[in-house]
């Protein structure tokens, strides 16, 4: 069923992955109801919820399309659920629930009718070694962020963190520990970097054991979704005891022009994350087929499609395929098993979930690095020599980190790849495709900085 043999893999390596992968991205499951309960959501029903979106969403990545990706809710998109939609634009967190909803049909439509696929299809292959970069580029500035190495600055923007910060100390110590273990081809270096990561964290105090380690489980705002949508009136703040003040009208939101606003800028987030997170990982894997395409790349999108679906229905923000899955892959996870246990994973954080907070941004930093560090050594394949390939490869690079979103640097970068294909007098090799691209990353920004703004 998930082809171990063929893709030169075995269930310890798959096991060990799926952990790896899991560990990687255990942050979401604190990081995303502390996120969303700034909407006014029961951070409990959010964690239920998130666990239930990942656990759902990474199984049928497994089941359908057998790729080593865990999907869940997504960093970015809760921030712009949270601090756009809810709070700048003033929709309730009920009303923004349905708009993800919506988004996540558009999106199996889009799934369904091959279109993602083509869009994916049709990116250079450059451009994809430039995602690819960018990407590991991001995540290791994520992991610096993580564990305070790098730390905001209101002059500089950015600067090096007090190294002598003892969770940062500790984060520093678990990367010197990975790359010398990965350096000395250690089989499942970064599994063993965790590990051991939080083993001396809590050996020296800096991680606190955990006063509980099981607890129980919260419900997820399932029935208040479901109650709105039934009865076609409310999305409920509260289980069936809310008074009419506490009720919100959800259909009220379909007459708001923004709403559909907000409706678009979701799809096109979670489409180019979605976009570049599998491809990046599809060439990591050795999913890429002769014609450098993703091998059953549909099932994969519909797989994410589904789970944004799923996870608006529970109560939580977009779903996505996770970039922390490179962490897996690093490991060894070839194959959809790999999701499997990281789904099983996901289910027991369920049950465990006091004990999965040791594993904080200090333990989780050093796993993000290397995996950055691994995902940079893609630019040597990029034609340098070429200067329209080298400045839309530049820009595409730089972005993300930058504007901290891989949508936005996949966007600008493709902006002006075909003005520099144009401008060297090679605009018929850009594909037509890639021309509408264009317009509709023009047409986000235009919109992203004036309706949204």
């Amino acid at each position: 069923m998930f082809k171990l043999k063929e893709r030169g893999t075995t269930i310890k390596r798959e096991f060990i992955a799926g952990l790896t992968t899991f560990l990687s991205m255990a942050y979401i499951l604190g990081v995303n109801p502390g996120m969303l309960s700034n909407t006014g959501m029961d951070f409990g029903r959010v964690f239920t919820a998130t666990a239930i979106a990942a656990i759902f969403g990474t199984l049928v990545m497994a089941l359908v399309a057998n790729y080593p990706v865990a999907l869940a809710p997504g960093m970015g998109m809760n921030a712009f659920f949270t601090f756009t939609i809810c709070v700048s634009m003033n929709i309730p967190w009920q009303q923004a629930l349905a708009g993800i909803f919506v988004s996540g049909i558009i999106f199996m439509i889009l799934s369904l009718s091959g279109i993602r696929e083509q869009v994916i299809n049709a990116i250079p292959q450059n451009l994809k070694y430039a995602v690819g970069a960018g990407i590991g580029l991001f995540i290791a500035f994520i992991g610096f962020q993580g564990a305070d190495i790098i730390v905001g600055d209101g002059a500089t923007l950015v600067r090096l963190g007090d190294l002598t910060n003892p969770a940062t100390l500790l984060a520093i110590t678990g990367l010197v520990i990975t790359i010398i273990l990965y350096v000395l081809r250690v089989p499942a270096s970064i599994f063993i970097g965790l590990v051991t990561t939080s083993i001396i964290g809590l050996i020296t105090g800096h991680i606190e054991f955990p006063e509980t380690v099981i607890s129980g489980i919260k419900a997820p705002h399932f029935f208040e979704f479901i109650n709105g949508f039934r009865h076609g009136e409310v999305f409920s703040n509260t289980l069936f005891k809310g008074t009419p003040d506490e009720f919100v009208a959800v259909q009220t939101v379909f007459w708001d022009f923004k709403f559909y606003i907000v409706i678009f800028t979701l799809l096109f987030i979670d489409f180019f994350d979605t976009a570049g997170t599998l491809v990046t990982v599809g060439e990591r894997a050795g999913l890429m087929n002769k014609d450098g395409k993703l091998d059953d790349s549909g099932r994969a999108l519909l797989a994410d499609s589904t789970a944004t679906v799923a996870g608006a229905v529970v109560g939580t923000s977009s779903t996505t395929s996770y970039m922390e899955s490179l962490a897996g892959i690093e490991a060894g996870g070839r194959t959809g098993l790999t999701s499997l246990f990281t789904a099983l994973f996901f289910f027991i954080a369920l049950f465990f979930a006091p004990l999965f907070g040791i594993v904080t941004s200090a333990v989780t930093a050093p796993a993000l690095i290397m995996v950055g560090i691994l995902m940079t050594t893609q630019l040597s394949k990029i034609e340098w020599d070429d200067s329209a390939v080298a400045i839309s490869a530049f820009l595409t690079i730089i972005t993300m980190p930058l504007a901290y979103s891989i949508a936005e640097g996949i966007a600008v970068g493709f902006l002006f790849y075909p003005i520099t294909m144009i401008a060297t007098k090679r605009g018929k090799d850009v594909s037509i495709l890639m021309y509408v691209l264009s317009v509709v990353f023009l047409l986000y920004f235009i919109l992203s900085n004036t309706v949204l703004a």
